[in-house]
């Protein structure tokens, strides 16, 4: 599937079980979604990483704070929005890590992650990682990209859903794991692809259990 053909939604649905009244923009591939976009323009408070914020700019936004260590923020950024620019130089944390860290700072409970797949697959992966290593410090967490949404979750839960919507669930050391509404049972998955590729079967669906796992929702209906 090409960034052209990114899967379409209708304009209310939302994918969240929640508000956010943060989101980070990282410096991975600039949303083109529909969904992701409207957080970006509905959300009240915006942090970008550095990089993140020459493209969140160039589309004609301000960000509330631009984080990080300044080497991947334009020149002519900097001066423009010095007011607004935090440096951190640990080099230990990437910044992603040290816009959480900030939100978390601010008691911004509520945050959704944009812009942090795409481009090199080694950060994705660690993007993706470090929603269940902060997870449990936020109220609600979550990543959205162009292509569905991850919602690290902690035990019993009930999501809505659409009929056929494609579902991936990836153990973090959950047991007891069973599951309504899903095409395929769940069960104590061991392994991270072994929860791939479920779908809802009806306008709900509940995973029951105790500890940490991973949900994937798509936006593609099937």
């Amino acid at each position: 599937m090409s960034r052209n053909d990114v899967p379409l939604i209708e304009n209310n649905l939302d994918f969240l079980p929640f508000v956010p009244d943060a989101v980070i923009l990282a410096d991975g591939e600039y949303p083109v979604h529909e969904y992701p976009l409207r957080l970006l323009r509905e959300t009240p408070y915006i942090v970008c990483c550095d990089g993140a914020a020459n493209t969140f700019i160039s589309h004609g936004y301000i960000p509330n704070m631009i984080i990080g260590d300044g080497d991947s923020l334009s020149v002519e950024n900097r001066m423009l929005y010095k007011d607004r620019l935090l440096y951190v130089a640990d080099q230990e944390t990437n910044d992603l890590t040290k816009a959480i860290r900030f939100l978390l700072g601010k008691n911004f409970r509520n945050v959704v992650i944009l812009g942090a797949t795409g481009k090199r697959e080694d950060h994705t992966l660690g993007n993706i990682s470090l929603l269940m290593e902060h997870f449990p410090c936020f109220l609600h967490l979550a990543m959205v990209t162009d292509y569905g949404v991850f919602i690290p979750v902690c035990d019993s839960h009930t999501f809505d859903s659409r009929p056929g919507q494609q579902v991936s669930v990836f153990n973090f050391g959950a047991c007891d794991m069973r599951s309504e509404g899903l095409v395929y049972p769940v069960r104590d998955f061991s392994r991270l692809w072994e929860g791939t590729l479920n779908e809802t079967s009806g306008s709900a669906f509940s995973i029951f259990c105790k500890g940490n796992y991973l949900l994937y929702l798509a936006y593609d209906v099937k």
